[in-house]
């Protein structure tokens, strides 16, 4: 039993979603207007997407990935397309009217996960971070090793989750202090800077210069 696969695996998963991007965006708007379950459940989402491309790196499924290759620029589209969407949404969204419905309707966590992971997992472009991360670490993961692999895909899922757990958690301890002007003013920048984000990558994009991450 190598535990060191495990504690590699974590600092891969931790460092993965480190970067404060859209999904990062999301989850803080969602422990802000919501509660802090509502912002975990959300990372879930990003975390198990991770799980998933890493598995697909890991284990080299070239057919996936040369398709993937074959069509990155149509996926580049297509994710910037979605994330821009979430932008706009959370740029629209009254935050009275949605603690109203949260409220009433009680949790939708599961909601939460799923549009997370769905908007993630638009993104297969993600493979490539890991395969070079791979690479870099020296981690390579065969199906005749099945213990050693599973040990470092629970351990990037976990590094992931940790990550959105100590977001979630530090963003909660303050959520109380808001008000509900102070609400609208931040899904307003927030749903702005997502969509200033994904302008400006559209930009890069077109002068071939810019990979939506």
């Amino acid at each position: 039993m190598d535990l060191g696969l495990a504690f590699k695996g974590i600092i891969i998963g931790f460092a993965v979603s480190l970067p404060l991007g859209p999904i990062g965006v999301l989850c803080i708007q969602r422990t802000v207007n919501k509660n802090w379950r509502a912002g975990f459940y959300s990372g879930l989402g990003a975390a198990s997407s991770d799980a998933l491309y890493a598995v697909i790196a890991g284990f080299s499924l070239t057919y996936i990935i040369n398709f993937i290759k074959v069509h990155e620029i149509l996926f580049q589209w297509l994710a910037a397309i979605v994330v821009l969407f979430l932008g706009v949404h959370i740029f629209a969204t009254n935050p009275v009217s949605e603690i109203r419905k949260f409220r009433r309707k009680g949790s939708t966590y599961l909601q939460d996960y799923l549009s997370t992971l769905i908007v993630t997992f638009s993104n297969p472009l993600s493979i490539f971070v890991f395969l070079a991360v791979f690479a870099g670490s020296g981690i390579v993961l065969h199906l005749s090793h099945p213990f050693d692999a599973l040990l470092v895909l629970v351990g990037i899922f976990s590094g992931a989750c940790s990550w959105w757990l100590i977001l979630t958690s530090l963003v909660n301890r303050f959520r109380h202090k808001l008000n509900l002007r102070v609400l609208w003013w931040f899904n307003k920048l927030a749903g702005a800077s997502i969509i200033v984000f994904v302008m400006v990558s559209m930009i890069l994009m077109l002068s071939g210069s810019y990979k939506l991450l």
